[in-house]
């Protein structure tokens, strides 16, 4: 996929939602973190900033470029999707989750974008009278936790390249796991659960997201395979059951 974005037919993922439903039923809510966020007006002004050093200047459209949750549940409407490559950076579960997908006894574990390589996913265009509400939530939703920051970048899409925004990890942040190897990142994704539901949906939507465009990632592929084994393993009552 190097020069163009090849997309193909693919196997069914083996980590599937009844799955994870089958050992995580419902939502935990207790045990959660009480996580510092960033208030609104500070939020406002990295979106300013980041709006400020857009390549090529002010404009009525932007395009993002989703690598997780946002392929499967974007924050607001969007006005086209295409496949993206983007060179120079791939995706990894870095990102502990104390709250949403976990709890401080049995963290979870989101994406973020860490530098070298090259990652596969979709880029968004937003548009239209309400575009800067539409930033606006998309910032209040991935950046309060200040876990990300707003990067450009330009994934290459089977039109050429366009400038989007990207959120790439802050290392600086608490939230930040490093460079888990595969077996440690099943294990706590298999096992964790917060408020929002279980680290292992989250997996396995962007699993399924990137598969609807046709789009694989060796990594993730694994790594559901290895989720989806524990979950297994969990619902007969085996090693990793609760």
């Amino acid at each position: 996929m190097s020069q163009a974005i090849a997309t193909r037919r693919l196997p069914e993922p083996e980590l599937t939602r009844e799955l994870v439903r089958a050992v995580h039923p419902r939502p935990v809510e207790e045990g959660q973190a009480v996580l510092p966020l960033l208030d609104e007006a500070a939020v406002e002004r990295l979106l300013e900033s980041c709006l400020a050093a857009a390549p090529g200047g002010a404009r009525d459209e932007a395009w993002i470029f989703a690598y997780g949750s946002l392929i499967w549940r974007p924050e607001s409407e969007v006005a086209e999707s295409l496949p993206a490559m983007l060179p120079g950076w791939h995706r990894r579960f870095c990102i502990w989750q104390w709250r949403n997908r976990g709890t401080l006894a049995n963290p979870g574990l989101m994406l973020a974008l860490e530098r070298g390589g090259a990652c596969a996913g979709v880029a968004l265009r937003l548009s239209g009278p309400g575009l800067r509400e539409k930033l606006r939530a998309l910032w209040l939703r991935e950046m309060r936790g200040n876990s990300y920051l707003a990067r450009w970048v330009r994934p290459r899409t089977a039109r050429g390249p366009v400038d989007a925004v990207a959120f790439v990890m802050n290392r600086a942040s608490d939230r930040y796991a490093g460079r888990l190897g595969l077996e440690a990142s099943a294990e706590r994704i298999a096992a964790a659960c917060g408020a929002r539901g279980p680290s292992a949906e989250y997996l396995c939507e962007t699993v399924h997201g990137l598969r609807a465009h046709g789009l694989g990632d060796r990594y993730l592929w694994e790594l559901q395979s290895l989720v989806a084994a524990r979950l297994r393993a969990m619902a007969r009552g085996g090693p990793g059951a609760s």
